[in-house]
């Protein structure tokens, strides 16, 4: 009897497993799309892709306006010369590479987005690069920007508000580009600093150094900082300080924050 037994519990637990699988394959099978809807897939993918391409390579979208915004006029018309070549190209076929090379040069302009504006229209965000310092060297002058870069050359008079800062006569300065010396590059993220922190008392001039940060106020007192480090702190400090000699021609020293002097410049 067991040898009976044990082959029929055996046959009869195998039964239901191949028609399980059996069943299983015909769901599956039921579930894969067909040939023909697969085609149809693959050709309105491709007719897709056509209709593209098409559309890249043709004047149905083609750029025949740039809309600017955010910029002042003189920014504004520097950023429209550099995009005037992109003038007829499809707007599908504009990428962001194309307008990174066209106004890398553009020694105004810190930043910019675009967006397309079918069928014909460029709309262009411009951040502009703010003033900060007029650099000088010997008889010449140049605008920098708060990034570091030099804006555009500049009479010895311009930008009467904006600090001056004096680097050696051997240094290069181009336009375009940013500040070669290492003590200007220092004085102007001081001066981006004193700006974000809201300083509001007008710098005339400033001397840096890597041990030495120096704002001499207009009509005031000397600023000294020490070395650059703890900066917002100083500038705290520093401005608490200012309306007391504002009106002298001495100093305020602030290297040490928790013990500022004041003295008169002998």
């Amino acid at each position: 009897m067991a040898t009976v037994s044990r082959p029929a519990r055996a046959h009869a637990t195998a039964l239901p497993l191949r028609h399980a699988r059996r069943a299983r394959g015909v769901v599956l099978a039921n579930a894969l799309p067909s040939g023909r809807a697969l085609l149809l897939g693959f050709a309105l993918i491709a007719a897709g892709a056509v209709a593209y391409v098409g559309a890249r390579e043709s004047s149905l979208f083609a750029l025949r306006s740039i809309e600017i915004s955010g910029a002042p006029p003189r920014v504004g018309a520097h950023v429209r010369t550099a995009l005037k070549s992109l003038e007829g190209q499809s707007l599908l076929a504009l990428n962001k590479r194309q307008f990174e090379r066209r106004l890398a040069g553009l020694s105004d302009v810190a930043a910019v987005s675009f967006d397309r504006d079918f069928p014909h229209t460029l709309r262009v965000i411009v951040t502009p690069a703010h003033s900060i310092a007029v650099l000088r060297r010997g008889a010449s002058a140049w605008i920098v920007s708060s990034d570091g870069r030099v804006v555009r050359s500049a009479g010895l008079s311009a930008a009467r508000k904006l600090p001056r800062i004096w680097i050696p006569r051997i240094v290069a300065v181009d336009v375009g580009a940013t500040v070669a010396d290492a003590d200007a590059a220092r004085a102007i993220r001081a001066l981006a600093i004193a700006r974000g922190a809201g300083f509001g008392a007008r710098i005339a001039a400033v001397r840096s150094s890597d041990r030495e940060l120096t704002f001499v106020l207009a009509g005031g007192p000397e600023l000294r900082f020490g070395d650059p480090t703890a900066l917002p702190l100083k500038l705290a400090v520093a401005r608490r300080l200012v309306p007391l000699a504002a009106s002298t021609s001495g100093y305020v020293d602030v290297t040490v924050p928790a013990r500022p002097v004041a003295g008169l410049k002998p």
